[in-house]
């Protein structure tokens, strides 16, 4: 077997995110998959080249060896494609290509972005790890990032990356089906869900750390189901399970969202952009698009005209 650069990728995955779960997902593939292609990895090398337990992936000395190697050749590789892109697409006429986690005002954002860049072609691409996205607008794939940070758990910002905070504290509700008890509640407390199990996607960067660190202070131990959105959305309707929800989420007529008492849960809302590409607009039409997204929630809107506050974009709500 020889390697490749995809095989190089491959392990600087694995290295990354510290689980084959989490690596399978950013490159697109299954776990089966890419769990087969590491142990042909290491059969064509000789050695293993990470150690897997309860505590994920991490890399032997071996792995660490190859590991030094591969990173160079794996970004340089990066670098050339997305030169050669860039150059591709400056030769076809103007072209913004943006970046965001799953967002309420991202329609909305891209929608103003048109406006005010007629003739412009917009390429959207969205991810659920921060990490990711930040990682391709410093490579040059990506223009602009719209990424959240879960409180607690600080991202890694490549160097050169320009950024903005939008909203510095933005609250994190809590979707449940629309039956349960606790809906009734304009606002509910941890202790209200005491006894439901939780559902979280591993993917999201930080989300079950934040999760976790907010349920042991609660003096909470649920059990927790790992799961993407679409999935963690019918456990949800269907009163299996509840789960931490962006407060811009639209409204289900099978669920009911909620604030949490004290908002133990938040994120931060950051806007980053590559070198050379400008911030100042993209940004006012972001803070424009989110304050708009907000007040369309009416648990959101409710929260912040009784006082909640998220960040400059909703000033004078």
């Amino acid at each position: 077997m020889e390697l490749e650069v995809r095989h190089l990728r491959a392990l600087c995955a694995i290295a990354d995110t510290g689980s084959l779960h989490k690596a399978a997902r950013r490159l697109g593939v299954s776990q089966p998959s890419l769990t087969t292609q590491l142990r042909r990895i290491e059969n064509a090398l000789g050695g293993e080249l990470f150690t897997r337990g309860r505590t994920g992936c991490h890399p032997t000395p071996l792995g660490r060896t190859v590991l030094g190697r591969a990173r160079p050749l794996v970004d340089g590789m990066t670098a050339l494609v997305a030169e050669t892109r860039a150059a591709a697409a400056r030769a076809e006429g103007p072209a913004l290509r943006v970046g965001s986690t799953a967002s309420r005002a991202l329609a909305g954002w891209l929608r103003r972005l048109r406006q005010g860049l007629p003739g412009s072609d917009i390429a959207l691409r969205v991810d659920v790890s921060a990490t990711a996205l930040l990682r391709a607008t410093a490579a040059g794939r990506l223009d602009l990032a719209f990424v959240h940070e879960v409180e607690g758990c600080p991202l890694r910002v490549p160097d050169g990356l320009r950024g903005r905070v939008l909203v510095e504290r933005e609250p994190q509700f809590v979707s449940m089906a629309r039956d349960h008890p606790a809906a009734v509640r304009e606002v509910v407390d941890l202790a209200d869900l005491a006894h439901d199990r939780w559902t979280v996607d591993p993917a999201v960067d930080g989300e079950w750390d934040g999760l976790r660190r907010v349920l042991t202070a609660a003096g909470l131990d649920p059990p927790v189901l790992h799961a993407d959105y679409h999935t963690a959305a019918s456990l949800i309707a269907l009163g299996e399970a509840v789960a931490p929800c962006q407060p811009t989420s639209g409204p289900r007529e099978d669920m009911a969202i909620r604030p949490l008492r004290g908002d133990p849960l938040a994120v931060r809302l950051f806007l980053f952009a590559a070198p050379g590409v400008p911030l100042d607009r993209p940004y006012a039409e972001l803070a424009a698009a989110y304050r708009e997204a907000a007040l369309r929630a009416a648990p959101y809107r409710s929260w912040l005209r009784a006082g909640g506050t998220a960040g400059p974009c909703m000033m004078a709500v």
